[in-house]
Order: C-alpha cells, then structure tokens, then sequence
C-alpha cells in the first residue's frame, strides 16, 4: 500500500454493474493513501433495480452518477462510457493516479494504456474477476472479503504458511523481488521490493489476509526479517541464498 504521495491527484471510476456498493468506504480509504480525490464517477443504468443498493452512498461520498441506459438487452454502454471518459481525462487533466472498480476484464486494454502513460493503476473488483484485468493494474484488491458498509475492514483470516509456501507463483515474485534488489549480502529494502513487486504484478498481501508485506514474509518463515527500531519490518533476505 502507497503512504508516501500525498499531492498527487486521483480520478475514480466505478463500473456499478460489476461491482458491490459495500466496497466503497474500504476504496475510497484505500485510494486516499496515494493523494486526492479530485474525480469520483460511477456509471450505470441508474433506472434499474440492480442498482439500488448504490443510490444511498452516491451522494455521502460526493460520487457522481453518470446515467448509461441499456441500448440491447443483455448489454450495456457502461464499459464504452467509462473508458472514453478515462482516456478523455487521461490526456486533458493533471491526474497521477487512476481507480477502477469492476470485476469485467474488458478493462484490461484501458488499464494496459493508463499504465504505458506513466500513471498508476490501482484495481477493485470480486475474486471472479479474470487475470487480464487483475494483471493490467498496478495493484488489485479483492473487495468480496468485506464487511458491512459501515465496517470496511475485511473479514478473511490470514492465509497460513503453508499455504503460501505452496504457492509457487508467489514465491518466485517474492524471491525474484528480492534478489533484484539485494545488496552483497543478500539483504533488500523492503521499500525497495514492495516498488519492484509493483512493477512486474497486481500483487497485493491483503488479497492474502495481510496488512502488509512484512507480515505476509513473516508468515512464510522462509525469509529473514531485519526490523526497525519501530518493531515494523525494514529489510529482508532469502534463507534459501543465504542460510
């Protein structure tokens, strides 16, 4: 999770269709640690049903909905609508950081070209959500472990050990991470990695139950956690390289 860009301005988009109205407090919290706010739009039909359960929190959370009526049964021109505002925003406003909330992955190609501009791409949507999305942003959270609306923590219990140690596609990111960013003696910042994570996945350790990086390399106990002085994790080695 980003802490450290308070100036930098976001734009938020929200594919109402594909994405549950419980989520919104945890992504606008989440969201509001990589700077400001300036744009937050969620577009639907706002005349169907299936909508409802967003018509109260559009208001107290000063989001603005953009009607899309269903030109076809079974379809509808949310996606199409959501991506020329994003690309007309893209070249016409000062924004640093992009939020999309869907779980459609015919947001991969717009979140694909967000990313070739230098911006940062930050992902939400349901575990059912396809890899070509989940991979296109810069991070991906799941929004489906949630609580209540007015209680956006999440509800998982941590993945344990084990599990991640089976995990093979995860331990490669993690390991790859720091090596790329290790000095003579093995040891990486985890600043450092975290930035490098980002740069080759989606990855997030709370999709994982883990508040953060150095909870989730704690829990594998396959790595050496140096802390600082504040107890937080600081740096880390692979003990596979380094016994």
């Amino acid at each position: 999770m980003v802490t450290d860009f308070p100036a930098r301005n976001i734009a938020l988009f929200i594919d109402a269709d594909n994405a549950p109205a419980k989520s919104i407090e945890f992504i606008l919290t989440d969201l509001a640690n990589y700077g400001s706010l300036a744009i937050r739009r969620a577009y639907g039909n706002w005349k169907s049903d299936n909508l409802k359960q967003w018509e109260g929190c559009l208001c107290e959370n000063a989001i603005q909905p953009i009607q899309q009526f269903d030109m076809t049964k079974g379809k509808n021109a949310t996606d199409m609508a959501m991506t020329i505002d994003a690309m007309d925003i893209l070249y016409q406003k000062n924004m640093a950081v992009f939020g999309f909330v869907s779980s459609d992955c015919d947001f991969a190609p717009l979140a694909t070209r967000v990313r070739a501009e230098g911006k940062i791409v930050v992902g939400y949507g349901e575990r059912k959500t396809p890899e070509a999305f989940t991979n296109a942003c810069t991070t991906f959270s799941y929004v489906d472990d949630l609580g209540d609306d007015d209680e956006p923590r999440r509800k998982t219990n941590p993945v344990d050990g084990n599990t991640l140690k089976g995990d093979t596609k995860l331990l490669n990111l993690l390991r790859n991470s720091i090596e790329a960013c290790a000095d003579e003696e093995g040891w990486a910042l985890l600043s450092r990695m975290g930035h490098s994570i980002r740069n080759q996945s989606s990855f997030d350790p709370r999709n994982y139950g883990y508040k953060g990086l150095g909870d989730l390399l704690s829990a594998i106990d396959l790595f050496e956690i140096q802390k600082n002085a504040g107890g937080g994790a600081n740096r880390v080695r692979d003990l596979k390289k380094h016994p």
